[in-house]
């Protein structure tokens, strides 16, 4: 239990990040006069750059030889460079010119995601290797989950925060502050995985060579082990259904705080008060509470695909049930329909990264590596080139639906219900169509674990020789 709180309290670091920044995006448009172009860029370059690193900092961490294994130091040296370009980043000015800080951010924003690369590979890939049982991995998953849901549920509190008087005479200075106490403590804990998840040595392991001499055969192997991936039927599978759902919600989770302002308030934010802050809280108290011990035991009683398809079932309901219970001058309506809402990204991870565990064993079965490096960033690879078309879909609707930040709700009423009809509906088109992929995926318990023990009769095969 102590290794799989190491690993959840890396998990937290992991969601608390890009949490705070959702939050924070919100500033650059709101006060800091980003058009949606801009905005677009700034969630599509960033994440496209990453994309590209994630595997080749896979085949590293899965090649490395060293006295502290594959991961550890990645994730240490990762932990240290987001904790200092997170700060760095944030300290946007008024008075400084829009192109200025446009590019200021820009180029932070490469840096900080270059710091995510050297920590989340290596960081997933040790929840990969900590087990091989069928069920273990799910738990390892949903304990990971559950502290990194955590997140979810102090991040939104900054809302109140930052529109407070009380606290920021605005928001664009809070942003600034509020970086550094976000920064520090989130970097301590991506350290914890590096510092107290067990490794052994690689140093006599068999690997490829890292070496600039090396590099272009290392780049040709990385190209293969991507082609060898998605041979895979089923991780073909978990990669599209999770680029789907994830993808889908947070196109939509960036329009969070204009749908409930100005759907529901009329564009006060003052007034608004806590009501932004409880949508996310709320949601990841039901995540956190609710429907990670639930999809953990529907996994084990009905196995990892039932338990998705039921889940996603579940979050159809909320997100029709949100539509109808978003009412100006009710806003506790929306409260009902969050523990439904809750089950479709809140389930997600921890059945998706448990499934590709198994997968990895099928890999293994195939090739006789054991790659996790690589499968892990391949996966990420989907969700973030997915994250970098949300961030730029949100710019695209927001343009597309005609809003505009400085308008009143009157003058503008067709383009916050449109808003309101994407935020509703759009995930709902990608949880479908993800269901509809999973539909016939096919390793359960049984076949994974005859698969593990063809592994280990091959291993005990080898060693008689």
């Amino acid at each position: 239990m102590s290794q799989k709180i190491a690993f959840g309290i890396g998990m937290f670091a992991n969601q608390m990040f890009p949490a705070i920044m959702g939050i924070f995006m919100v500033v650059l448009v709101e006060d800091l006069g980003f058009p949606g172009w801009m905005w677009g860029v700034i969630f599509f370059a960033p994440r496209i750059f990453d994309s590209i690193t994630d595997p080749i900092m896979g085949f590293i961490s899965d090649n490395t030889k060293s006295k502290w294994g594959r991961r550890k130091q990645y994730v240490l040296i990762g932990a240290i460079v987001m904790g200092i370009s997170y700060i760095a980043m944030w300290q946007l000015f008024r008075e400084n010119s829009l192109q200025f800080n446009f590019w200021y951010f820009f180029l932070w924003s490469i840096v900080f995601y270059l710091g995510l690369t050297f920590f989340s590979v290596p960081y997933v890939a040790m929840g990969y290797e900590m087990s091989d049982d069928f069920h273990e991995r799910t738990h390892i998953m949903a304990v990971a989950q559950w502290i990194g849901q955590w997140a979810w549920v102090i991040a939104p509190l900054f809302w109140i925060i930052m529109y407070d008087p009380e606290w920021f005479p605005s928001a664009d200075v809070a942003v600034r502050q509020l970086a550094i106490w976000v920064a520090i403590p989130c970097a301590i804990c991506a350290m914890i995985p590096a510092l107290f998840i067990k490794s052994e040595s690689t140093l006599d392991k068999d690997y490829e060579p890292l070496n600039s001499v090396n590099i272009g055969n290392s780049l040709k192997i990385i190209y293969d082990s991507f082609i060898e991936a998605f041979k895979i039927k089923e991780f073909r599978k978990l990669c599209g259904a999770t680029f789907l759902i994830f993808n889908a919600f947070n196109t939509v989770a960036a329009l969070t705080f204009f749908v409930i302002v100005y759907k529901l308030f009329n564009g006060d934010a003052e007034a608004t008060g806590y009501w932004v802050s409880l949508f996310g809280c709320f949601g990841a108290l039901g995540t956190t509470f609710i429907v990670i011990p639930i999809v953990t035991w529907m996994a084990k009683v009905f196995g990892k695909k039932k338990a998705f398809l039921i889940a996603q079932s579940i979050s159809i309901v909320g997100y029709i049930m949100l539509y109808f219970l978003f009412i100006p001058g009710k806003p506790w309506m929306y409260i009902f329909a969050l523990p439904f809402f809750s089950f479709g990204i809140g389930s997600l991870f921890t059945i998706m990264m448990s499934m590709t565990a198994d997968v990895i064993d099928v890999d293994e079965l195939i090739t006789g590596k054991r790659r996790e490096g690589i499968f892990g960033a391949i996966y990420w690879w989907m969700v973030k080139v997915g994250f970098a078309i949300a961030g730029a879909l949100s710019g695209l609707i927001i343009w597309i639906v005609g809003f505009d930040a400085d308008l009143p709700t009157v003058e503008q009423q067709s383009a916050v219900d449109g808003l309101h009809a994407f935020f509703c509906f759009f995930p709902l088109v990608g949880t479908l169509l993800a269901m509809y992929i999973m539909w016939n995926y096919n390793i359960d318990e049984k076949t994974a674990n005859e698969t593990r023990t063809k592994i280990e009769e091959r291993k005990q095969q080898s060693d008689t020789i």
